[in-house]
């Protein structure tokens, strides 16, 4: 019986029998997506252009489904999206090299495949993950944001204090129930590890003079998000950097466990998903499996 269940996990782990999983390497400009995963609505999104293109260079009637590490919501942005796609065999074989440079002529400005492999045993892009790690950019300048970096910089209209901003942050740090900073939704868990969450002002721009703008850096990296997390986390962390809240707030409102109404989910186009981490490839199956278990927290 056992034996049973081991050869199910493996073959839901991996490819199924004469198919061949490829890693892809992606980023995107979110701007005019309504996110990554594919609508009913039929609305834009980055998945349902992927897998067209990917349909398309290989010439064939049905779509191969994506699985990605992380399900990017409406405007936000990806530089290093990961994703894999199962493909048969003989396709993969005859048409693998190609791939990567078919994709670059036929895929929208807005999305670019950096890399296309076949990917370790036991590769999952999203259950493999270790970690994902998102950035937020600000810009509190008084004249607001440099106009080329609108798309992907919020705009604080008030002067912020990264000191205290880092000293909120860590006491985020650590394994918790993120309930008061997600999105509920039925049957999933709010439990994460969030393994590094810390602020840096970089100065503007000196190639293009002194009167372009730094900008305020969030970054943020957990073994996985729920939705809406790192949008109400900068929230938070904007009412401790402005002055409207103190230090201490942010964890008051994590303990609370519940949804805070002076926490506002930030605008989606200042965040961009920048890095995903994976184990060892040895590692990579039992890390896949472990992540499909329902999460409690382990310390009270």
């Amino acid at each position: 019986m056992t034996e049973c269940v081991e050869e199910r996990e493996s073959r839901r782990e991996g490819a199924a029998e004469g198919f061949v999983r490829v890693r892809l390497d992606l980023s995107y400009d979110g701007t005019d997506f309504s996110g990554w995963a594919k609508q009913k609505s039929g609305r834009r999104t980055v998945q349902g252009e992927l897998e067209d293109a990917i349909r398309v260079v290989l010439r064939q009637p049905e779509v191969f489904p994506l699985t990605v590490a992380g399900r990017t919501d409406a405007g936000v942005h990806a530089r290093g999206q990961v994703a894999h796609v199962d493909l048969p065999g003989d396709i993969w074989a005859a048409e693998g090299e190609k791939l990567r440079r078919r994709l670059a002529g036929r895929l929208p400005g807005d999305i670019r495949v950096w890399r296309v492999a076949e990917a370790p045993a036991g590769f999952d892009a999203r259950f493999s993950a270790v970690w994902r790690r998102y950035a937020y950019r600000i810009c509190d300048h008084p004249a607001g944001v440099d106009p080329l970096r609108r798309a992907h910089v919020l705009w604080h209209d008030r002067p912020l204090d990264v000191d205290a901003m880092n000293e909120a942050a860590r006491l985020l740090v650590g394994e918790h129930d993120f309930a008061a900073y997600c999105k509920k939704r039925e049957g999933a868990t709010t439990i994460r590890e969030l393994l590094d969450f810390s602020w840096e002002r970089l100065p503007g721009d000196a190639l293009l003079g002194p009167r372009l703008p730094g900008l305020v850096v969030g970054t943020v990296r957990a073994d996985a998000f729920c939705h809406n997390m790192v949008r109400a986390l900068v929230g938070a962390m904007l009412l401790v950097g402005g002055g409207q809240r103190p230090v201490g707030f942010p964890g008051e409102v994590l303990s609370a466990g519940v949804r805070n109404s002076a926490v506002s989910v930030v605008r989606p186009y200042g965040l961009t998903l920048e890095e995903v981490g994976y184990p060892a490839d040895q590692d990579l199956a039992a890390r896949s499996r472990a992540a499909r278990n329902l999460r409690v927290l382990t310390r009270g």
